[in-house]
């Protein structure tokens, strides 16, 4: 809020991004505990992996272009059923793995593959037989002796220096793969390079993508919108930001009050953002008792975490969408318009 009013060139520009900059570096580290927690699942959906491969080995590869990337693809792969969000956090930590482990530039190469595992293909990876996509990624790093390979997916491990690294982007990326059912398999020699295997349960679904870059510009919009949270910062900052965005804002602090709010004010509502974890009656309740008002209700639900998969469970009970706090201006006004705009689509 305070860098919406702020030129580039004012003295506490840099101060206040470096701010901004920290606050995301945390909310990121808590996303890698909650991927090793074998939690974070938010928006479960049929994905293409080949679609969702290309477009982050497409922006690794801006950034580090002393890596070379190939890459083969399966031809008409099949679907799974993922958080797009999550398995792109898992690949970047991937070939960020492997960039480090290739000091002065190497070879990265990236393949899909369909496949179905019998009982005697399973026993070694402990997953259960069945149809799966396989990602591999391949380096031509330093490779891995065997007390290293066996500790790569432990938490806070690491092989770098202090301050180089946190030790939780392999552990993330094994909790997200294990709770998505599937699992990563390494396989690395010191000097050889390594090369790692990702087994994903395929779906019989139509794909649906839903990943989209985040615009540095704000989407303003004009609707009216129900803010429900009982936190005070984000009651105090986020109808801030809202109203900075065009929108009309009504706020409540519980689920009581929101559905009193939504009662007396139902016919020009167009949103409610609703947070999941809440004291008293939570967002789950109070999504179900909101949708008895009006069946046709458009929620938007946020958390900062993911409790028992309470946020799948809503979101399967046709919530619109998910946003995940801290979130700023420019996603918070993506998310809205995605949502209103998709219900406006339906709705004509």
């Amino acid at each position: 809020m305070i860098l919406l009013n702020k030129d580039s060139d004012h003295p506490d520009y840099k101060k206040i991004k470096n701010i901004e900059k920290q606050v995301q570096r945390g909310a990121s580290l808590t996303k890698q505990l909650l991927g090793f927690a074998r939690g974070g699942k938010y928006e479960v959906m049929p994905t293409n992996l080949n679609e969702i491969i290309r477009a982050s080995a497409k922006m690794f590869a801006r950034t580090k272009k002393e890596v070379t990337i190939s890459s083969k693809y399966q031809e008409k792969i099949w679907a799974v059923e993922a958080d797009q969000g999550q398995i792109e956090q898992v690949l970047l930590n991937l070939f960020v793995n492997a960039w480090q482990a290739m000091s002065g530039g190497g070879e990265l190469f990236i393949e899909t593959e369909n496949l179905v595992l019998n009982a005697d293909n399973v026993k070694s990876l402990e997953i259960k037989p069945g149809r799966y996509v396989k990602i591999s990624v391949s380096d031509t790093g330093v490779g891995m002796d065997a007390s290293i390979r066996e500790r790569i997916f432990d938490p806070f491990f690491t092989t770098r220096e202090v301050g180089k690294g946190t030790g939780l982007g392999l552990a993330s990326s094994y909790g997200i793969i294990r709770n998505h059912g599937g699992i990563i398999d390494v396989k690395s020699e010191k000097g050889k390079g390594s090369k790692f295997d990702i087994y994903l349960p395929a779906v019989e679904s139509v794909v649906i993508d839903q990943r989209s870059e985040v615009s540095e510009s704000v989407k303003p919009g004009t609707e009216t919108i129900l803010l429900v949270d009982d936190e005070e910062i984000i009651i105090e900052v986020s109808p801030e930001m809202l109203t900075e965005l065009g929108y009309d804002v009504l706020t409540a602090r519980s689920g009581d009050e929101a559905l009193e709010q939504y009662r007396i004010n139902k016919d020009k509502i167009d949103l409610v953002i609703l947070d999941m974890i809440m004291p008293g009656m939570g967002g789950g309740e109070t999504y179900d008792r909101l949708k008895q008002i009006d069946p046709k209700i458009t929620v938007l639900l946020s958390s900062g975490c993911s409790i028992d998969g309470q946020a799948t469970e809503i979101l399967k009970r046709g919530c619109n969408g998910f946003i995940q706090k801290p979130f700023n201006i420019e996603v918070l006004s993506k998310k809205i318009r995605e949502i209103l705009n998709n219900h406006q689509n339906v709705s004509v």
